[in-house]
């Protein structure tokens, strides 16, 4: 089975971060999760996504806040806001 497209999923909830992730992974998607802004934006440096997943409240960094520290590199890259 082919990879469909490598994600970036930032969400601090937990349940609903692995949730996603399963949910995501199920249909072949590649999610790469953290828990925080910070850790999203360290991954984001060092790997290569197709789109990002955001949550909008976060510890340390907001998803805004990484949001444009990601269009400082990309203006391309599909950004989507989740919250609860």
């Amino acid at each position: 089975m082919q990879t469909k497209a490598r994600i970036l999923l930032a969400e601090d909830d937990e349940y609903l971060r692995e949730l996603v992730k399963d949910a995501l992974g199920d249909e072949s998607y590649e999610v790469t999760a953290c828990a925080n802004g910070q850790e999203a934006i360290d991954l984001f440096d060092k790997n290569k996504f197709d789109i990002c997943l955001l949550d909008i409240m976060m510890p340390v960094k907001d998803g805004f806040t990484v949001a444009k520290k990601i269009r400082q590199q990309s203006d391309v890259i599909p950004i989507l806001f989740i919250s609860t």
